[in-house]
């Protein structure tokens, strides 16, 4: 049967018409645990234990091992005193005015017309189905916002073509170059010979870096060169993989 978009279980039992409490509670806005210690309170002429050995009805569903509580009409009356939802009364009027007079006319429930019950029925699953759909965008859309940073940054490595200082790479990390230095050095990717950081050799042919000759004017106003390491884009990648194993990101990925 169905109230209000939702479904409740009604059926009779031995001359009595029952309701899932479960369903009733629902319609009444109480939770399950306000239902349970609703039925506590509840006496025999309130609340009936059915098994599946008392249960004959070979279309009835299969009950819970250990049972299950149905209410009679007086237990959906006490149930309903305790809702504080204001059309907690037209719910019991759908009890006393529709649902009891039909079954104790015909023994069974027919909710009229059939349209409109497989209507109803319909537009619960719709929702159903769009409530999990929007739950699956917000989702995905909450992943997208996490890889975002990433991208961007990868994204700029990949689209930049030139050389770049170690200071400029540590910059990105939120150090000094002198601490990123030092870090590739603990990592065992590079050494220092004289003022020049080199890769070991299991790096050194992989494309990473690049040597590059600079001048420089000494104190004594002498002109000079000196070799630098700079980081091609591949290397620089190469570093993001290496640091990011390590727990260290770029500050955009924080």
């Amino acid at each position: 049967m169905i109230f209000d978009g939702r479904q409740v279980e009604v059926f009779e039992y031995e001359g009595k018409v029952l309701f899932n409490p479960y369903h009733c509670g629902e319609c009444l806005e109480l939770s399950p645990e306000g239902v349970r210690k609703a039925i506590t309170k509840m006496n025999e002429n309130q609340v009936v234990k059915l098994s599946n050995s008392k249960v004959t009805d070979s279309n009835f569903r299969k009950l819970h091992n250990t049972g299950e509580n149905f209410l009679t009409e007086s237990g959906v009356y006490k149930l309903i005193f305790k809702s504080h939802k204001p059309d907690a009364e037209k719910f019991q009027d759908w009890v006393t005015d529709e649902v009891l007079p039909a079954i104790r006319k015909t023994g069974s429930y027919n909710q009229q017309p059939d349209g409109e019950y497989l209507l109803a029925l319909a537009v619960l699953e719709a929702n159903k189905m769009l409530e999990e759909k929007d739950n699956t965008i917000k989702v995905q859309e909450q992943l997208i916002g996490e890889m975002k940073p990433k991208v961007d940054y990868v994204d700029d490595i990949l689209k930049n073509k030139s050389l770049i200082k170690i200071s400029s790479i540590a910059k990105d990390y939120g150090m000094s170059g002198q601490e990123m230095n030092n870090l590739l050095h603990a990592l065992k990717v590079q050494y220092k010979s004289g003022d020049q950081w080199l890769l070991y050799a299991k790096h050194q042919s992989s494309g990473f870096t690049s040597s590059e000759t600079v001048s420089f004017t000494r104190t004594d106003g002498r002109t000079d060169v000196k070799l630098i390491t700079k980081w091609t884009q591949k290397g620089r990648l190469f570093l993001y993989e290496l640091l990011k194993k390590q727990g260290v990101v770029p500050v955009i990925e924080r």
